[in-house]
């Protein structure tokens, strides 16, 4: 047990520093403190002194330089046990410090709210990182406080040890604080690597959700992030390891669409997906799609939901519903069922790169994110889609993107009437996708078909003549396109080629 004599206070968020202080001052601990604080804690009727009278130098450059002084960081980071160190502390006159507060400036706050440079390079904290550092290293005999959230961690540590610390207090302080100052270095690279492309992967999250559980119920799991920042959690129960993969792959499918769509997920898969004029006739499409797989299944829209649409909604069972609104009383239907989750989703911008571990390290890739409009078009056929084929592809296109390879989607009228996903053969999956088709008494004459990569061969265009599909949209790329573009024309089928492959594992 240690006891805090002298404390040196260099806070930026201020709430909740009036109870400390008042404690530490009732205890008889001599505070220095900087600039702001300072003047806070004299407004709070406690003495307090400068931490230009103890280096002797007054704060410069504009406040950039205050605290790096030997005397500062000697009274910090010298070992009370060691006979040498404590020389050099009486030989410089070095004072004892025990206790650091520090709560830097709000750097990754700053890169949200501007875009100035000179303002944001402005909040990236020197002294304030310095001083955790320090403290944090000499834990042995320093007790670190590295941000405003540790506060009341720190007030329950003071009120009941009556401003003393022990090394399991101390060592636990530390970590937090290589937790603080290794998060805003990470943020401080990522802002400069912007447009650096230093090839160096630097990921710091602070916020950490325990989940249910993983994907199975035996496996320990958590999110890191803020959710807050994605929806607005409405109603229902806590959100699963599968759920968030689930809904993570509905907001990326629903951004693709910009006239009214309702899509229906099941295991990161669109089973149903239909866009209309209206929300209602759209739901009526997509759970049409297949209503048994819709069963347990994750929806997502993206326009308010009204009373009638959700009313239809109501009806099915489902885990979680995505908008970016409700009206009140579609809003009353749809949190009806107290473990149903639902979400309101926020204007968010998304990350551009998805990443994942893999062996030892971790793979980082750009998001499929191209779309139709940036692809190299090819008619390839003789035979052209007409507008109501091309609106179709155009949409299968979409659907194919976010399904599991290989894939095949088809499509009649903007609605997905089957897919077949996560095949180790593109036959097969056209056959699943065929056989699921007409399992819920489809048509099959007419409609689109989209693969996620190219055909090596002409036989899904043949297995496709064969059922009645009439246009095709692939990225083209075999040896052996010719062949299957041979068999289209032989069949009087058009065939787009995008340039564009969509696997997705």
């Amino acid at each position: 047990m240690k006891r805090i004599k002298t404390a040196l206070i260099s806070v930026y968020n201020k709430d909740g520093i009036d109870a400390i202080v008042h404690l530490l001052d009732k205890q008889g601990v001599t505070i220095y403190s900087t600039g702001g604080t300072f003047d806070y804690i004299k407004s709070l009727g406690i003495e307090a002194k400068t931490i230009e009278s103890l280096t002797g130098y007054p704060s410069i450059l504009g406040g950039r330089v205050k605290t790096l002084h030997p005397k500062v960081f000697g009274g910090i980071l010298f070992r009370r046990e060691s006979p040498k160190d404590i020389k050099q502390v009486v030989d410089f006159q070095l004072p004892q410090i025990d206790l650091v507060i520090v709560d830097l400036y709000p750097f990754e706050e700053t890169v949200k709210q501007t875009s100035n440079e000179a303002e944001i390079i402005e909040k990236i904290d020197i002294g304030g990182i310095s001083l955790i550092r320090a403290a944090a290293k000499n834990f042995n005999d320093v007790l670190c406080v590295a941000s405003s959230y540790l506060y009341p961690n720190l007030l329950e540590v003071l009120t009941a040890q009556k401003a003393q610390s022990t090394l399991v207090d101390r060592k636990y302080f530390a970590a937090h604080a290589f937790a603080v100052s290794s998060h805003y270095d990470t943020s401080i690279f990522n802002y400069f690597n912007k447009n650096q492309d230093i090839p160096a992967l630097k990921i710091s999250e602070n916020q950490s959700n325990a989940l249910r559980y993983g994907e199975n119920p035996h496996q320990n799991a958590a999110f890191y992030g803020n959710l807050e920042e994605v929806f607005e959690k409405l109603n229902g129960k806590e959100i699963s390891y599968n759920n968030t993969l689930d809904i993570d792959a509905a907001i990326h499918l629903i951004q693709d669409f910009s006239e009214p769509t309702v899509a229906i997920i099941k295991h990161n898969n669109a089973c149903g997906i239909a866009s209309c004029k209206s929300l209602s006739t759209a739901w009526d499409k997509a759970l049409f799609s297949d209503p048994l797989s819709a069963f347990g299944g994750i929806i997502c829209v993206n326009r308010k939901i009204d009373e009638e649409t959700a009313q239809k909604m109501n009806s099915l069972f489902f885990e979680i519903l995505i908008a970016p609104d409700f009206d009140e009383k579609a809003l009353e239907i749809v949190c009806s069922k107290k473990n149903r989750i639902v979400l309101k989703l926020k204007d968010i911008k998304l990350p551009k790169t998805n990443i994942r571990s893999a062996l030892n390290g971790f793979l980082c890739q750009e998001k499929d994110v191209v779309k139709y409009e940036e692809y190299d078009i090819q008619m390839v056929t003789t035979q052209k889609p007409d507008r109501r084929e091309l609106e179709d592809l155009i949409f299968a296109d979409k659907v194919v993107k976010h399904t599991k390879s290989n894939a095949i989607v088809l499509v009649k009228n903007n609605m997905m009437i089957a897919s077949g996903m996560g095949q180790t053969s593109r036959v097969d999956a056209l056959k699943q996708a065929i056989e699921k088709a007409k399992s819920f008494g489809f048509d099959l004459k007419g409609a689109v078909m989209a693969s996620d990569a190219f055909f090596p061969f002409p036989d899904c265009i043949e297995i496709a003549n064969e059922v009645g599909i009439t246009a095709v949209i692939q990225p083209g790329g075999s040896l052996k396109d010719q062949d299957s573009t041979d068999a289209c024309n032989r069949f009087n089928m058009s065939m787009i080629h995008t340039g564009k492959r969509h696997f997705k594992h």
